[in-house]
Order: structure tokens, then sequence, then C-alpha cells
């Protein structure tokens, strides 16, 4: 198709501001998906992604719109995830597109992650159509969100349209805006093909099919083409696009999104961001490609030892559709053989955690989430350490260094003591507060990574009554006091429960782990020390008492000296028996602690 019919853009918005059923929507008006085929959440095929309403991976559709002008355009919808764990992939979608449309929820106003999304579509110089959604609500206020618009985001609020996308109301309006608003794609004048790669997922019959966006000559079966990143060459064997579901095309031309198959094996082939051009006259790359690296790891292990080929084999299969997700063989010794996998962040973890345990059907155990922290060694090398295992010994670090993510917190204006209050907990600095409104602030603070892992989202949601919001993205690494806790069981470290943590914490962290494994630990005929410990110093302690038979009972009477005679000659054997007895912790124990 003439590229001057062709339109590309993307949706952004927060978490649950009708992204999804705007989309649904598009799909129906433009005649793309029949009423009998309609159903709601159409483009989100994972039945996690329908429960929790969240965009997990990207899907691109083409649409056909017949304009009141009288000419049909070609509409590619690139639909990102909302979610910032999938930061890079939405910036690699956005890139692909001249426009985007920036969703606002008419009663909830500007969210986080719409700040962050905006910047992001700025960064990549898109045109921006606002829609204010959800304006059937009873609470809907339009007003409001067409200042904030104005006020937080500096985009002008006329150029706002007012829908429904459950209604239906305004979608006419949205086509038409699109083909008004939205620039067609220009060649980028390079030699010859460039086509950037912004997903792929894997198929059990052609190998790995890549979505691309061709910015610049055609692609077609039978061409060889050549990965920039890899420096691989392959022959494209088919090219389509989708309605939502793949059919096949001639060509894909300069402006076009759609898939293409070639004898590409494994996902890791393909990386994100890569560019595609001819083998025989390369083109250069386009810009803005990294290499994904996880940010949080966590240590998977089957609960029933048997399972251990079964999870590997459903790890492979889960990393065929997810290249992000990384993961090597590791064992414990109070665990077994299990896997140390990489993750974005913390939902990504939860989803693959989840995926296996729903998809595949295995009874899985993960240890607690940890961050790669840079030890710089005496000698002045470097070395990541994710795993406390692998921590050297203090007499030969420098310094350690660990991962800091700068979060945006948007919340009600009576929340910002607690909000500062908790920042400071999770020893933070804020770098500065904003007003946005009469109602609402944004805190803008610099946090380690490791601080937010757990809780941090449900203390926010609690705090704030469920109004406040926040968004975060990576902002390098810096020098802080961190230490190893081990914790000794009869004076034996187990290795399942050390974990790095900052000085000042690991005192109340040791006894909390201390006070837990007191709970689960089975008593014994000896009494059992449960301690924290820093290097060799000893920062919580908590004793498991000893199974004790009564020796006095057969003493009524008599002198005292004949009972403390019987008490002492109990308290050498129980003495004898702790230096000799071992202490077996239950599989049952280190699953509740975990747990905790």
């Amino acid at each position: 198709m003439d590229a001057a019919y062709i339109r590309n853009f993307s949706i952004i918005a927060h978490i649950d501001h009708g992204k999804t059923t705007l989309s649904d929507r598009l799909l129906h008006r433009t005649g793309t998906i029949s009423d009998r085929d309609m159903q709601a959440q159409l483009l989100d095929s994972m039945d996690l992604e329908r429960e929790r309403g969240i965009t997990i991976k990207a899907h691109p559709v083409t649409m056909h719109y017949r304009a009141k002008n009288g000419e049909t355009y070609e509409l590619n919808l690139i639909d990102t995830p909302g979610h910032v764990d999938f930061s890079y992939e939405v910036s690699r979608s956005l890139s692909a597109c001249e426009g985007a449309l920036l969703i606002v929820d008419a009663a909830q106003g500007v969210e986080a992650q719409t700040v962050a999304n905006v910047h992001l579509a700025m960064k990549q110089n898109l045109t921006i159509i606002p829609v204010i959604n959800k304006i059937d609500l009873p609470h809907a206020d339009v007003a409001l969100a067409r200042s904030q618009l104005e006020d937080i985001l500096a985009i002008p609020a006329d150029t706002a349209i007012p829908a429904s996308a459950k209604e239906g109301i305004g979608i006419d309006e949205i086509l038409e805006a699109i083909i008004e608003r939205i620039p067609p794609p220009k060649p980028s004048g390079a030699v010859s093909l460039q086509a950037l790669c912004f997903d792929s997922y894997f198929d059990t019959y052609k190998g790995v099919v890549t979505h691309i966006r061709v910015f610049n000559g055609e692609i077609k079966p039978g061409i060889q083409v050549k990965l920039l990143q890899t420096g691989r060459s392959y022959e494209v064997k088919e090219v389509g696009s989708f309605n939502p579901k793949p059919y096949e095309r001639p060509r894909l031309e300069a402006g076009e999104t759609g898939y293409v198959t070639a004898n590409i094996k494994t996902p890791k082939e393909v990386k994100m961001g890569d560019t595609f051009t001819d083998a025989k006259h390369p083109a250069p790359a386009l810009p803005g490609f990294q290499e994904v690296h996880p940010m949080v790891f966590s240590g998977i292990y089957p609960i029933n030892t048997g399972d251990y080929e079964h999870l590997k084999t459903n790890l492979a299969k889960l990393q065929l559709n997810d290249s992000a997700f990384v993961y090597q063989a590791e064992s414990s010794v109070a665990l077994g053989f299990g896997f140390r996998c990489g993750f974005l962040g913390l939902l990504h973890l939860e989803i693959v955690q989840e995926r296996l345990r729903r998809h595949y059907g295995m009874d899985i155990i993960a240890t607690y989430p940890s961050v790669v922290y840079r030890v710089t060694l005496n000698d002045g090398t470097l070395k990541e350490v994710d795993n406390p295992t692998f921590l050297p010994e203090v007499t030969f670090i420098r310094q350690i260094e660990e991962p800091t993510v700068r979060t945006f917190i948007i919340c009600p204006n009576e929340y910002i003591g607690d909000m500062m209050a908790l920042i400071s907990e999770k020893r933070g600095q804020i770098e500065q507060t904003e007003t946005l409104d009469a109602r609402r602030v944004m805190l803008t603070s610099l946090l380690p990574l490791n601080e937010i892992l757990i809780d941090f989202h449900d203390r926010i949601k609690s705090l704030t009554r469920g109004y406040g919001s926040m968004d975060y993205e990576h902002a390098g690494y810096q020098v802080s006091d961190m230490v190893k806790l081990e914790m000794l069981v009869n004076g034996e470290p187990v290795d399942a429960f050390s974990c790095i943590v900052h000085r000042e914490k690991a005192e109340g962290r040791g006894r909390a782990l201390a006070a837990k494994l007191k709970e689960v630990i089975p008593r014994q005929q000896f009494a059992i020390a449960i301690q924290g410990a820093i290097g060799g110093k000893i920062v919580a302690r908590e004793t498991v008492s000893a199974f004790r038979k009564d020796v006095t009972a057969k003493c009524y009477g008599g002198d005292i000296t004949r009972k403390r005679k019987l008490l002492e000659k109990q308290k050498e054997g129980k003495k004898r028996m702790k230096s000799i007895g071992s202490v077996n912790i239950p599989q049952e124990a280190f699953i509740e602690v975990l747990k905790a």
C-alpha cells in the first residue's frame, strides 16, 4: 500500500484505564473482527492477562478503515504492555510507530505510569492524541482530567477526545483523529532494507515468528536477510500481518507492520530492537538497541525432588516465548537441585511462577528475591553477585554497590506524610515534591531496588486507601554498607537462609528470621541455638528448648543434694549429645520460612 495511506500507532495508559477495551472497540468498528468472534480483552491471549486485566505480551494488529474522505487507510495498532518491568519492550514498540493514543481515565485522572509513558513517547517524537475515557461513569470528572493534561503533561486540553470504550462513544472521532493528526511513515533513506524487530514468539511449526516494522525497502519470501546484532543470515520463508490472527501477504513494504518467519530456531537469535537488513547490501542499524539484562534473581526449586527434569523442560518451554527470562542450574544443601532464574522485575517473576504452577502443574518453591550487587575487590576487580553464597569474604571487599531506582509516587495530599515516612523507612531520599492539582501530589525519590522488592507497592496501596500509584525507572548503582547475614543452626550455617542486607537492617532481619525458625524447627533431645551472624558477630539468637525427662521424679523427700546430683548427671549427658548431635531441618521448615 502507498505509505501516504498507512498510519502506525500505539496505545499508552496506566494499568486499568481502558486500553485493551479501546483496542477491542477499534477492531470491531473497522470490521477487523466480526460480531460472532467478538469477546472482551481480545488481544490478551493468556488467561493470566484476562484475570488481572494487564497486558503482558505486545500484540500488533492491522486494520483497514474507510475514512470520511472516502479513502481506505491501513491502520497498524501496536499494543504494548503497560507495566514498568517491560518498559524496554514498550520503548521498542513505540519506536515502530509515528503516533500514540494516550488514554486517561476520567474518574481517576493522570496516574504515575501515564506520566512515565508520555515521557517515553515524547522521547521518540511521537504525535500524542489524548483520549479521556470512561466518561459514562457517574463520578467521571472530564474537566479535571483536561486540566491535568495541561498542568502535568503540558498537552493542550482542547485536543483531547472524550470517549467511552465500553459504550462505544467517540470511537469514530478517535479513528478520524488518527488519520488527520498522525503523520504517514517516511522512508529512512537507507541504501537497502531496514526493519525493526520489536517482538517475537515461538511457533512449533514455523520456528521463531518475529514482529517487524519496515522502515525502508521491502521484505518478501525468498530473499536473504541479516540480523545486525548477531550477524547471522537467514532466508525469509513467509511474511504477513495480523488481524488479530496471522495471515500471509506477498510482501511488506516501507511503513508497514507485520511478521516474518525465516529458519530461526531459537528466540535467543533474535534480540529485541535488532535490525533486519539485506544480507548482500547491508544498511546501518536502527538506533535505540539495548541488551536486556535481568534485574531481579530468585531460585526456583521443585518441592518434590523427583520433578527436577520436569521443571527443566518446562523452564525451557517458557523461555521460548519469553527471551528476557534467563535461568541456570544450581543446587542448595537445603532444597536440593533447582534453578537460579533472572527476571526483569517483580511482576515478571510473579508471572513466570504463576505460569509454571498453572500451565505446567508444577509444585515449586521460590527463594527470597535478590538483586545484582557490584562488588569491588581490594585488587580492583569488579564482580557481580546475585547470590549471597558467592559473596567474597569481608577482608577481600573494598566496596559494594547496589542498584537503585527513581520512583514517581502520585498520592492524595493528605497521605504525603505517610508516603515520606515509608520512603525514609526504605532508605530512600526524596528528590522533589510536585503539586499536581488541588488534591494530589507527586513525590520523586531515589530508592534501593532491593527495598521495593517485596511489599512496597502493597504498602503504598494500603497507606493511601488504594488511591496511590507508583512507577519507577532504573537509576544506576550507589555505594552502600551491605553485609551478608548468615543464619546458624546449632553452630552450622544454612545457606538457604543467608541474604545480603544493609547493616542497619541486618539485626531486625536476623531477629525476625530466628523467631520464625524457632517456630518451625522440631525440638530435639538437646537445646538448639538459632543465631543470626554478620561475619563473626552474632546479632540475633533464639533457643529451641530440649525434650527433658523428669529425672528427679523418684526422689520424694530426702536431701536436695540427691536431686542436684541427678540433674548434673542429666546435664552432662545433654552436653555430650549436643556435641555429637546434628539437626536435620525438615523440607516443610524451609518452605514455611521462605513463604514468610
